[in-house]
């Protein structure tokens, strides 16, 4: 079994932007947002961010995945790279032909802080 470690895409950043509760969002800001919000969205990637999240180490092989989901290793593999492509996860190991995905915590912490609500 080969157990190669892969390379992280860079998060562009891990908060978009200031609070909302801060300053106005720009175009640009508001489109970066959105793709994140948008990633999230979905039952389907809600549900593997939860998988994920509740494993050690915050991660999940694709091919633990399919079956919990009832969908099978490509279609869990597109979902997984929506999340990686709004910087929500990344791939972090092959061990032979499998893929294990990583939830960046950072990222949803940062998500948190844009859309919280200015606090007493």
């Amino acid at each position: 079994m080969q157990l190669t470690v892969l390379e992280s895409p860079a998060v562009s950043s891990v908060m978009c932007c200031a609070p909302l509760v801060a300053a106005p969002l720009s175009s640009e800001e508001a489109t970066e947002l959105a793709g994140r919000l948008k990633a999230l969205a979905d039952p389907t990637r809600l549900r593997l961010l939860s998988l994920m999240l509740a494993n050690p180490g915050l991660e999940a092989c694709t091919c633990d995945l399919t079956e919990p989901l009832g969908l099978t290793q490509p279609t869990v593999t597109h979902h997984l790279r929506k999340l990686t492509e709004a910087g929500l996860a990344v791939p972090d190991r092959k061990v032979g032909n499998y893929t294990y995905y990583r939830v960046l915590p950072e990222a949803l912490a940062g998500l948190a802080a844009v859309l919280a609500p200015a606090t007493a």
